[in-house]
């Protein structure tokens, strides 16, 4: 900009939303330092209703929020991870709404921490699919969980086993293995940055959730993951008159993610119940374009 005062103005056009001279887009891109996308995990009420089908969830992304890059969870197409022909129609109709395909969540394949070698060698075989699936809808990654039974050492040598097999063959694929806070041992920040550590694999990451600390603090829980982080996932739950997280500080949790200097995805994760998923959705990303 030439003066000082065209780039104010600039600015101001941007922040209200007002359409772009040509070429001014590029400029306004660049000041965004993250990108936000949609977890399904936002709408599992209206999913497991019936009012959403998987298929349709990036259209529904795109149209009802504007977002343009979605989060799957695999509790969604359970018994669809090998089904091709399945797969291709939801490349598909991503591809057709200009709708990226990120991650894919996955529950439910058993524990990486198991006390049982055979059933902890299953868990991981079990992965594969997953791993097959994300890399042919053009996903960057798997989210996988750190859970087991034990003491916390001994939980933690199985889960690094398992990842360092799961991130070996998600390699071969450029997959990336990511780990969430979610329950247990995984909510400490301390524990689960240090496994990570353990593993040491450029494909093995973690996805630093704000809320899913709960006997730890949730600010030092982000700041031990993010050295690891390839993925944020931003959790709410209610929101006060002024449309703020009730329960998180989001001006200093996303200065924490800043200084990282994490420059990918931040999913929405709106898991109140207060309001209505779609209202919740909309506050949430609300919330992030404030302080993006």
């Amino acid at each position: 900009m030439n003066t000082r005062r065209e780039f104010i103005k600039t600015l101001s056009l941007i922040t209200g939303g007002v359409v772009l001279a040509p070429g001014m887009e590029a400029f306004a891109a660049k000041k965004s330092w993250f990108d936000i996308s949609l977890a399904q995990w936002s709408l599992h009420r209206t999913l497991r209703k019936g009012d959403l089908d998987n298929l349709d969830f990036p259209a529904f992304a795109k149209n009802q929020f504007d977002i343009r890059a979605v989060e799957y969870v695999n509790q969604f197409f359970k018994d669809k991870a090998k089904d091709l022909t399945y797969l291709k129609e939801l490349k598909k109709r991503a591809k057709d709404n200009g709708v990226k395909n990120v991650l894919i969540m996955v529950d439910g394949e058993g524990q990486l921490g198991d006390e049982d070698k055979a059933r902890r060698a299953t868990a991981v075989e079990n992965h594969y699919k997953w791993v097959d699936a994300a890399k042919y809808l053009g996903c960057h990654a798997i989210r996988v969980n750190a859970a087991g039974k034990g003491e916390a050492e001994e939980v933690k040598k199985r889960v690094v086993e398992s990842m360092v097999t799961l991130s070996d063959y998600a390699k071969k694929a450029k997959i990336n293995v990511i780990i969430e806070n979610h329950g247990g041992m995984s909510s400490h920040g301390d524990w689960l940055a240090d496994l990570l550590r353990q593993v040491n694999h450029k494909n093995a990451g973690s996805l630093p959730d704000f809320g899913n600390f709960y006997e730890y603090d949730r600010y030092q829980g982000v700041t031990d993951l993010m050295p690891y982080a390839k993925g944020v996932s931003a959790k709410t739950h209610d929101f006060d008159a002024n449309g703020l997280e009730k329960n998180i500080d989001y001006a200093k949790m996303l200065d924490i993610v800043k200084a990282a200097g994490y420059r990918g995805y931040v999913g929405i994760e709106y898991e109140g119940k207060n309001l209505p998923e779609i209202e919740g959705i909309k506050l949430t990303k609300a919330l992030l374009e404030k302080y993006r």
